[in-house]
């Protein structure tokens, strides 16, 4: 006769990334956990980002805290389950001095609080063989950041956290409508004592008046792939040019100097502004580098990627990088929520029993895991 199981219970509504930290959070807390996935598999913008787990980009305090725990956790969870990961670190590269102003201003004011490193031209060459060292001023280091390769990571995901935490899986299952203690999904009916909706798509259906109050909007990305390196050729830390430094709220934190920054690429670089380019490259497992991005904005965005903007990425990655083979290999886009309002997150429940966790933006690689636990913890 098998025992009661007397765990409180869990529905989480998306298996993307949000939703399968929400879980791996609830079941260490204790929970029975079921998650609910209207595809087959995760196809959304948790496959379809640089894989980037990116303390750096993170302004310093709570952000930065929670993106160094989901590192952490990150760091845990594939050493167990045996995902591919690169703790490949970073580099932030300077060509011209409003450049070189922003990080060391960044220095100066967050020298304390973070272990990062200004290399001289020298410096960066011996760390990247992909960095263009003719005309560089300085480069920014930092070894907080790794990369995983973000199909593999959360097609693997799922099958370990079944195995170690016994989290269950409901793949086709699309959720009708949610409320206190029950969900009615296209299958019947799943009860629990929680709730948690942790994907855009989910939240905008299942609760559209509490969507459609808050300041949200979508944002198209564009991204590409460079085919695999020869040789096992690998890159070194992720490269970042000039433009990151006016994208990544962190840098803001260099005062003036940013704000000059910004000024002068919105003069020099008007097409990159308007498109909200910034370029930076990353390597995967299969030894292919990842390069992006663009950032649109809108309720309603063409499902078609613009090889314009491709092409604005492709020119400045030249600017400052080479890489062995530089065929596009593959492109594509992905979409997700993003608050206008400044905000870094949406947390809230438009019923009791009911969480919504999302809005992450650009950052739920780096951010989820360790917002998560902050979630669980506080319910």
């Amino acid at each position: 006769m098998n025992p009661i199981d007397t765990r409180p219970s869990a529905l989480v509504v998306g298996a993307g990334i949000v939703g399968l930290a929400t879980a791996r959070a609830l079941a260490i807390a204790g929970h029975r956990v079921t998650i609910l996935e209207r595809s087959a598999r995760a196809v959304g913008a948790s496959i379809r980002n640089f894989g980037m787990v990116w303390p750096v980009g993170q302004r310093s305090g709570p952000l930065f805290n929670r993106a160094l725990r989901s590192r952490d956790i990150w760091r845990e969870v594939c050493r167990d389950a045996g995902i591919w990961h690169d703790p490949a670190g970073s580099l932030h590269l300077a060509r011209g001095e409003e450049e070189l102003a922003v990080l060391e201003d960044f220095m100066e004011m967050t020298g304390r609080d973070r272990d990062y490193r200004l290399l001289t031209p020298s410096e960066v060459g011996a760390l990247s063989p992909v960095a263009r060292t003719e005309g560089l001023l300085a480069g920014l280091y930092s070894a907080d950041e790794i990369i995983v390769d973000p199909p593999a990571a959360i097609r693997s995901l799922p099958r370990y956290m079944t195995e170690k935490w016994g989290v269950s899986f409901h793949w086709e299952t699309p959720v009708l409508e949610a409320d206190t203690g029950v969900a009615i999904t296209a299958q019947g009916v799943l009860r629990a004592d929680r709730m948690f909706v942790c994907s855009g798509p989910d939240f905008e259906t299942l609760f559209p008046s509490a969507f459609a109050e808050l300041p949200i909007t979508r944002c198209k990305l564009q991204m590409m792939r460079l085919g695999a390196q020869p040789d096992d050729w690998r890159m070194g830390p992720s490269l970042c040019g000039g433009l990151s430094l006016t994208h990544y709220g962190s840098f803001s934190e260099a005062g003036p100097s940013a704000e000059r920054l910004r000024e002068m690429f919105q003069v020099h670089y008007p097409q990159y502004v308007a498109w909200g380019i910034h370029v930076m490259a990353a390597q995967n497992a299969s030894g292919e580098i990842v390069v992006g991005d663009s950032h649109e904005y809108g309720h309603t965005l063409d499902p078609f990627d613009n090889w314009m903007v491709n092409r604005l990425i492709l020119d400045y990655l030249s600017g400052f990088a080479r890489f062995p083979r530089q065929e596009v290999s593959h492109s594509w886009n992905g979409i997700y929520p993003k608050l206008t309002d400044g905000r870094t997150e949406v947390v809230l429940s438009p019923v009791e029993g009911v969480t919504v966790i999302n809005g992450l933006g650009g950052n739920g690689m780096t951010l989820s895991f360790g917002l998560a636990e902050e979630v669980v913890r506080s319910l």
